[in-house]
């Protein structure tokens, strides 16, 4: 590789990374990182802040100042052309000066779908894409969330589990703490401040009296939304995750009349599913409908098996420690109904395979 293409490499991986460091705090915009060079000196930056405020490419712009007249920028994501809260990013790349633009991911949302590449190029304006596949891949990945929702109106759904080499979440006696490893539990953590909302089941409420939140060095208030799926109003006043900071979406089944006194909590009810717990599509469609963009499930056996059996899992994260629990009345990482053939089981695509400590996380996308 020469250095020209080595250092548009790092230019685009400094991108993806400005955007992912967004993840969890601007929905439901898209999370883009930007970074102008010109003369081979990185001489802006920026990702999208949360509404009202400025998108990635203005951040950069105005860091840059007249150095953005000439230049380069790489941006994970076409820029916009219309107006909503802030005035079009192709326009202001245009005023800038910016000679070039490196961007790997079409705008599918109906008011750019192509028009701020046209503006761009109608400007005199260079658009390119960058020449490695995976750098594609790796910003298509950072804006799933994003892209899913405007394809769907739904949230894109990560189903996250830790469990034992035999495939276990807890022991018979239902003790959990702890399979994985510190490590492993830091890098969930990471997944809880970049997700919009985290939904776990009342079972896990009762059994492990969970915090939800991430606990993080400089973060707060992270995950934003924490949905509880109770269909039969069984929470307690006293739930520890009730204390701590951040919305609190308690959902229960039409008809559950139950209520709890607690700051930031909101009660809601959906239709049951034929297996009489929520449906999940009406609790994913709401969700989509309050801007949450990117949702991950951290729930026991049945919550998850569930919404691996109705199809709506996306992309599944499994940390996998080396301990053997065994036991035949040992919790499972996911219960549901299954499949009766294993022709017919979940096969992942796109497998990521990482060693974190003594654990090893598993990620893969379901086949669409």
């Amino acid at each position: 590789m020469s250095s020209g293409l080595s250092d548009q490499r790092r230019y685009m991986e400094r991108a993806i990374e400005l955007g992912r460091a967004g993840l969890g705090d601007v929905s439901p915009r898209p999370s883009v990182g930007a970074v102008i060079v010109r003369d081979g000196e990185v001489v802006g930056e920026g990702r999208t802040e949360p509404a009202p405020e400025r998108h990635a490419e203005v951040v950069a712009i105005q860091q840059a100042g007249e150095r953005a007249r000439g230049a380069t920028i790489y941006t994970t994501l076409e820029p916009c052309s219309h107006t909503h809260f802030t005035g079009p990013c192709a326009d202001a790349l245009i005023a800038a000066g910016i000679d070039r633009v490196v961007c790997p991911v079409g705008d599918p949302d109906p008011r750019v779908d192509g028009e701020g590449f046209r503006k761009l190029r109608e400007a005199g304006i260079q658009v390119a894409m960058p020449l490695e596949g995976d750098l594609i891949e790796r910003a298509v990945e950072s804006l799933e969330g994003f892209l899913h929702h405007i394809a769907t109106g739904r949230p894109f759904v990560t189903v996250k589990f830790a469990a034992s080499l035999d495939g276990r979440i807890a022991t018979r006696t239902g003790d959990s703490q702890w399979i994985t490893s510190e490590a492993a539990r830091e890098r969930a953590h990471l997944m809880r401040a970049q997700t919009d909302a985290l939904v776990t089941g009342i079972g896990t409420v009762l059994a492990d009296d969970p915090r939800l939140t991430a606990r993080l060095d400089g973060v707060t208030g992270r995950p934003r939304l924490r949905v509880i799926v109770d269909s039969d109003g069984r929470m307690p006043s006293t739930a520890a995750l009730l204390a701590e900071p951040g919305d609190v979406l308690w959902v229960q089944a039409e008809g559950c009349k139950l209520t709890i006194n607690a700051p930031r909590l909101e009660a809601v009810q959906l239709p049951r599913s034929g297996s009489g717990g929520i449906d999940l599509g009406s609790l994913l469609d709401l969700l989509g409908e309050r801007g949450c963009i990117n949702v991950m499930m951290e729930a026991g056996a049945a919550l998850t098996g569930s919404v691996i059996d109705a199809g709506f899992a996306d992309k599944v994260a499994a940390f996998i420690a080396p301990v053997i629990i065994g036991g035949a009345d040992a919790l499972p990482a996911v219960g549901g109904i299954g499949v009766s053939v294993v022709s017919s089981a979940l096969k992942l695509d796109r497998i990521r395979v990482e060693q974190i400590g003594p654990d090893v996380l598993i990620t893969g996308y379901a086949p669409r």
